[in-house]
């Protein structure tokens, strides 16, 4: 849309609050944004020099313009954030999900079980989380354990079955971790009861636990029961102990939650951390693509705090933050302290997020970007989905042809084994049976060659084979897996090489990973790889080729000759600048002189008039 056509729809903006949504061409939403004044706010991308290149990108490709008036700017907020969470605009900030994140489950069933998960399943279960870290998860489990007695077996506990008596008691029962609800020893109601103390527990509130846990040693104690009261004395101490070694501000501050932003030329980083009963159970930074420069950082953290409150269900009745801010609950305080708890509860969220972007930047540096081994299964598993595969491509391999106006045809294999490159299996290879440019002659050849040989050392087939280049380069890999008899044993997809498109043998239409998604980015740094690994030798080949051809055609002068000149020399270029006695020293006069005359051979016109 150009300012001219823009002129002439701006009369129609009001100067209210609202969204407003950036259509392109094919009537897809391209961003959404909010305003206290539509008319002003979407007329400064027209009306303004835009500096940033993203921007201009942005109102290059907007084809129409919608929007909606609210009765405040918050509640343009909360249309906002309802509007980026659908449709995902490609211009918006995108808060990832993090599905790697472990949860804890309290199961819908009959006496529930409590365990860890990562999959959340819409079955009517409570999923309390997700944690940040899996020690934490296994601390608190461990504590549970110790503290509550819950059943740990999978038995399908309904009151028929428990009434017909098809099951017995294990040994937790026996060791005092469970109260046998599976002969009927505890009852429905007393099991919820230590349910709500896991709920407790998970939500930083052990004091309410503690309360329990004292009622009942007072009882066993009154009773004359002292080894019980003992053993419940035990509990009480152990979750103090943790307690107080949570507690990292004043207990007194309950349900807060607390989250900073800073950001780098191409990201923001956003932590979050919810506070229960001064200790911290939940924290969390986040990495923000930057999509525009012209957001504010009040609206990134705005959007980024909801979304996290959400996804935490968070019950914190006080927000802390460094810049004011928007939140769905409008009666929740939003705070920014100057001195205080408070404000020590923000420098510890703010520490945590510079040594967050430091990591970052050096992960970054060291090519290795987000690569925790749970990530790399999450990204694995999603390329597992996008391409069909019946296994989780733990074990990737990528071919690449290469040549030089004919000459040196040589292809490059580069593996990667949970998603991380393993060198030591890479391999070279000169094509050996092909003259001039044949990239599809090429690609049978080295598939052949590199499938021949594991299976005669009887070594493990990769489930993914990506062949860089057009149908007609995944087509001759197959002929070579045909031939060998892997047809079903292993995937071979091509990966088209402008488009970045993934295909099948056989299939019209190709498979398109979203662009920035885990998967794409993980194909395309094997591409890259692929690429970086056969260019390099390529280079090498090339070189060495023209050095020793050009030398070895000197008649008298063979390879051994030409290597030692080389190595002593550097080039042929040097060679060539060379007196007889200097080359003499090297290969001997006999050779010298061959070589010497070959670079200067007398002038015809020279001889004749001697």
């Amino acid at each position: 849309m150009t300012k001219e056509e823009f002129s002439k729809i701006i009369p129609s903006i009001p100067h209210e609050p609202g969204c407003y949504k950036y259509y392109d061409k094919s009537q897809e939403i391209i961003y959404v944004g909010k305003a206290k004044d539509l008319r002003k706010r979407v007329s400064s991308y027209f009306n303004k020099n835009l500096e940033s290149f993203k921007t201009r990108k942005l109102v290059s490709l907007i084809h129409a313009i919608d929007f909606t008036v609210t009765g405040s700017e918050h509640d343009a907020f909360l249309l906002e954030n309802s509007l980026i969470k659908h449709y995902q605009p490609r211009f918006n900030i995108v808060l990832k999900d993090d599905k790697s994140y472990p949860f804890i489950v309290i199961k819908k069933e009959p006496f529930p079980r409590v365990f860890f998960t990562r999959r959340v399943i819409r079955d009517g279960s409570e999923y309390i989380g997700p944690f940040t870290g899996l020690m934490r998860v296994k601390e608190l489990m461990e504590l549970i354990r110790q503290n509550i007695p819950l059943r740990t077996c999978s038995l399908n506990l309904t009151p028929y079955n428990i009434s017909k008596g098809k099951f017995k008691v294990c040994l937790e029962y026996h060791l005092g971790n469970c109260k046998g609800p599976c002969e009927g020893h505890q009852t429905e109601e007393d099991y919820k009861t230590n349910l709500q103390q896991v709920r407790y527990v998970l939500k930083g509130n052990i004091g309410e636990v503690v309360k329990d846990l004292k009622t009942d040693m007072s009882a066993f104690a009154a009773e004359l029961k002292f080894e019980k009261a003992q053993i419940i004395k035990k509990k009480i101490e152990s979750l103090q102990s943790y307690q107080t070694k949570s507690t990292v501000v004043n207990p007194k501050l309950e349900n807060v939650d607390v989250a900073c932003l800073l950001e780098d030329e191409n990201h923001y980083y956003v932590n979050f951390m919810m506070i229960t009963n001064g200790s911290v159970i939940h924290s969390n930074t986040l990495q923000i693509d930057k999509r525009l420069e012209a957001e504010e950082q009040t609206d990134v953290l705005s959007l980024a705090l909801d979304n996290l409150m959400e996804k935490y269900q968070s019950l914190a009745r006080e927000v802390i933050v460094p810049i004011d801010v928007c939140v769905a609950d409008s009666t929740i305080k939003v705070t920014i302290p100057k001195a205080g708890d408070k404000k020590l509860l923000l420098d510890l969220s703010i520490k945590n997020a510079e040594i967050f972007m430091q990591d970052m930047r050096r992960k970054e540096t060291l090519l290795l970007g987000e690569a925790t081994k749970e990530n790399i299964m999450l990204t694995l598993e999603e390329l597992q989905e996008a391409l069909q595969l019946s296994d989780i491509p733990i074990h990737i391999e990528c071919f690449d042809n290469s040549n030089f106006q004919g000459a040196y045809p040589v292809s490059a294999m580069v593996c990667f084994k949970n998603g991380l490159p393993s060198k030591k299996e890479y391999r070279h290879y000169h094509v050996k049976t092909v003259d001039g440019i044949n990239d599809f002659a090429s690609m049978t050849e080295v598939v052949y060659r590199r499938y021949k040989r594991l299976m005669e050392e009887k070594a493990s087939l990769p489930q993914l084979v990506i062949i860089d280049g057009g149908k007609g380069q995944l087509g001759a890999a197959m002929e070579s897996i045909e031939k060998l008899g892997l047809n079903g044993r292993m995937t071979l997809v091509g990966l088209a090489k402008k488009e970045e498109s993934i295909f099948f043998a056989g299939d019209s239409e190709p498979i398109q990973l979203p662009y920035d998604s885990p998967a794409h980015l993980l194909v395309r740094r094997i591409r890259d790889e692929v690429h970086r690994f056969g260019i390099t030798f390529h280079r090498q080949i090339r070189s060495k080729g023209t050095f020793k051809n050009e030398l070895e055609e000197i008649e008298g002068i063979g390879e051994k000759t030409a290597t030692d000149l080389l190595k002593a020399f550097r080039s042929v270029k040097n060679i060539k600048t060379l007196t007889e006695r200097e080359l003499t020293k090297v290969i001997g006069a006999s050779k010298a002189r061959v070589v010497w005359l070959h670079y200067n051979k007398p002038n015809p016109v020279d001889v004749q008039e001697q």
